[in-house]
């Protein structure tokens, strides 16, 4: 990705990009593929166009990287291209692919680890909390303006982040087991070190100082390893939003980055006016953090704003939405921020994988049957939009 620095002050774009790491199911057990077969990557090398796809933490996934994106419809159509390469490859070597953060059933202690010295290296240091990382994420990268500007606008999306995760929650069973909540992924995240929300930022140099005493205090090797809900790419000149469960419908992923780019335009705008809003303290973004991750979208998030202190999560992305009509009208994805409205009406993945199984367990289903039940759902939305292989 470019720095858009060189294009002048003035430059209000945003470039995109999306990883989402999917799940290779056995389509019999539908437990997950602790070997899958090896094809499957190389059937995906030779399908993946511009797009990358690679190898994760664990052997029963796979990792999935768009192209550089100029809007949310490029952007659309980079997701049904990444979908439909693992699906497809998948589908011609004895498996399923899968998007959601957890599996309904599987178990962490049966997963093999990949074998890379990153990977290895990591399990000698984490030990448990990466063994039972069996999870998956999306990320979305947002390139935009220059390294100071990156750094503040991270900063002042910090307090919208809950909402972005709400939206997202596709994780609320565990190990056969209803968690609790509707993204029990965060709670696993939560196990290691240098994650949730980072504080507040004025500048790059900031950034690199912090940077720089983790690397001298022999914590981290790079900014790679800081794994904060959002944080500026060690790779790419994008700031990398991390707080996501992978999204079980691909619009639902589009709505969310077009919610993200169009909060970009719209604080790149104030910053520029000198009028970015105060921030609200970090513990109060955390906590709102954690009422997403246990209540998603029936949450009421703190806003100190309010005479009572709350906001439903409804009247928040309605009043966020309408905030943000101009740019998203800008940037050509007002449609796709709308549909954020529709998510919360209708709920995410996790809301209706719960709804499932209980409607299951009603109809004389057992545990074990109603799980295989929201594995079968959750591959059938994962397919939803992708079209044929022409696109």
């Amino acid at each position: 990705m470019t720095d858009a620095a060189a294009s002048g002050r003035e430059d209000l774009s945003v470039s995109l990009g999306v990883e989402e790491e999917l799940f290779l199911v056995d389509p019999e057990s539908r437990d997950l593929l602790v070997d899958p077969d090896p094809a499957i990557f190389e059937a995906c090398e030779k399908t993946r166009g511009p797009h990358r796809v690679v190898h994760e933490l664990l052997r029963s996934q796979i990792e999935t990287n768009t192209r550089v994106c100029g809007s949310v419809a490029e952007l659309r159509q980079a997701l049904r291209e990444t979908r439909r390469t693992v699906i497809e490859a998948a589908e011609r070597h004895g498996a399923a692919a899968m998007a959601a953060s957890t599996h309904p059933f599987a178990s962490w202690r049966a997963q093999a680890i990949t074998p890379k010295e990153r990977y290895a290296r990591f399990t000698a240091t984490f030990q448990d909390n990466v063994r039972r990382f069996l999870i998956g994420g999306m990320h979305i990268h947002a390139g935009f303006g220059d390294a100071d500007d990156r750094v503040r606008i991270m900063t002042a999306i910090r307090r919208y982040l809950p909402l972005l995760h709400a939206l997202s929650t596709s994780s609320p069973f565990s190990a056969g087991r209803e968690t609790g909540f509707k993204s029990w992924r965060l709670t696993l995240v939560g196990g290691l070190p240098r994650t949730g929300i980072p504080g507040p930022l004025r500048s790059r140099a900031d950034y690199d100082r912090l940077v720089d005493e983790y690397r001298r205090m022999r914590f981290i090797d790079d900014g790679s390893e800081l794994w904060w809900d959002i944080r500026p790419s060690s790779t790419y000149p994008t700031v990398e939003m991390r707080i996501c469960d992978v999204c079980t419908r691909l619009e639902d992923a589009v709505c969310i980055a077009a919610l993200y780019a169009s909060l970009i335009r719209l604080l790149l705008r104030r910053d520029r006016e000198g009028a970015l809003p105060p921030e609200p303290p970090t513990e109060i973004i955390a906590e709102n953090r954690w009422v997403a991750q246990r209540y998603g979208v029936l949450a009421f998030f703190g806003d100190a704003a309010r005479e009572d202190g709350r906001v439903d999560i409804d009247d928040f992305a309605a009043d966020l939405v309408e905030e943000l009509a101009s740019d998203a009208r800008a940037l050509g994805c007002e449609a796709e921020t709308r549909r954020a409205l529709a998510i919360v009406r209708e709920g995410t993945g996790a809301d209706r994988q719960v709804d499932l199984f209980r409607l299951r367990r009603l109809e004389g289903d057992t545990e074990e049957e109603a799980l295989r039940h929201i594995v079968d759902q959750t591959l059938a939305e994962t397919r939803e939009g992708i079209g044929d292989a022409s696109g």
